[in-house]
């Protein structure tokens, strides 16, 4: 088994669905620039109120990848 050295970065993902359509949205952005993303924890959930409702839901996570060698 190969051994790995791993990075985390932080991301806030938005969407007006739902926390997980958030959190999918910052890995595919992500996954544009950052290669090797192996993992993801949420680390808070938040949102916006407007006029009584959710305007939009925020999801915020750490993403690990693997470092190139």
């Amino acid at each position: 088994m190969e051994n790995h050295t791993y990075k985390k970065i932080e991301l806030t993902g938005t969407s007006d669905e739902s926390f997980e359509v958030a959190i999918e949205n910052a890995i595919q952005k992500a996954s544009k620039t950052v290669d090797d993303m192996r993992w993801f924890e949420v680390i808070e959930t938040r949102g916006s109120i407007e006029n009584g409702h959710v305007a939009q839901w925020q999801a915020v996570i750490k993403v690990g990848f693997t470092l190139k060698e």
